[in-house]
């Protein structure tokens, strides 16, 4: 058996204030189910409890409005649980951001580890590469897509690389947070092959580089950069090119981002 309530009693019943469930009622989310025509007093059903509580909950994990919207006039139940899935994932990402965001904090309270610097001069080079113009933002994304493309195509014709993958990345990436990337592995000797579409053959120049390692997750990647960007205008001549990164254990070399080792390499005139 139902009964309808008054909204102070829905409130009490629901755990939301009478100033929440009137915004509800507004957004569209909870409607009484009675208005009284001349004193506007609203009425609930004590049926919609249920529904009160659920949108309370949602609320809590911070699902924007139009998503509970959805949720709620969702037409069948894999609808419904799709919807609540790609939510709950959404903050599992965030979560995991912010626990990162709070060990690159932690680690900026400790002095740092003196910096190792050493120089290479590299030889030109050929690579298969993936170029293309990528956002700050985007660019986990996408090197997670660019590397695969690459790596799977070097299986499909039965190629080793011919060295750890790398990437480089404009000054315009870092000045405008939006700039060239160009994602590659070098290849070795072999028989030539067809570049899948999206990729493509490309002789990496000669250089010379100021060198050190950053150990661990990406997040801190700015502490590495400062320290070497620093010693080389310390102590060298900075080339206005592409800073390289070469990525020795990698994502796909492990789930665990604490051992992720990457190579920074400055480009600077040689002596």
């Amino acid at each position: 058996m139902t009964a309808t309530v008054s909204i102070g009693e829905f409130s009490r019943l629901t755990y939301l204030s009478v100033k929440t469930l009137r915004h509800y009622h507004d957004v569209g989310l909870l409607a009484p189910v009675d208005i009284d025509a001349h004193s506007g007093y609203r009425r609930y059903s004590t049926d919609q409890v249920t529904r009160a509580h659920l949108i309370r909950r949602l609320r809590g994990l911070d699902m924007p409005i139009p998503e509970i919207r959805a949720v709620l006039e969702a037409p069948d139940t894999d609808t419904r649980d799709a919807a609540l899935r790609a939510h709950l994932e959404r903050m599992e990402e965030q979560l995991r951001r912010t626990r990162d965001a709070v060990a690159s904090l932690r680690a900026l309270l400790t002095p740092a580890a003196p910096l190792a610097v050493r120089y290479r001069t590299v030889d030109a080079f050929p690579v298969l590469a993936v170029r293309d113009v990528v956002t700050r933002d985007a660019i986990g994304d996408w090197c997670q897509t660019s590397f695969a493309l690459l790596y799977e195509t070097l299986a499909a014709v039965g190629r080793e690389p011919g060295g750890p993958g790398g990437a480089t990345y404009s000054m315009e990436f870092f000045e405008n947070e939006s700039g060239e990337v160009l994602a590659y592995v070098p290849l070795a000797d072999g028989a030539p092959f067809t570049a899948p579409e999206g990729a493509g053959f490309v002789e990496m120049p000669a250089r010379r580089f100021a060198i050190t390692e950053h150990r661990g997750s990406f997040e801190d990647f700015d502490r590495t950069y400062g320290a070497l960007g620093s010693h080389v205008a310390e102590h060298d001549t900075a080339l206005r090119e592409p800073v390289h990164e070469i990525y020795l254990i990698s994502p796909a070399d492990t789930g665990d981002p604490s051992e992720y080792l990457t190579e920074v390499c400055w480009p600077i005139e040689t002596p």
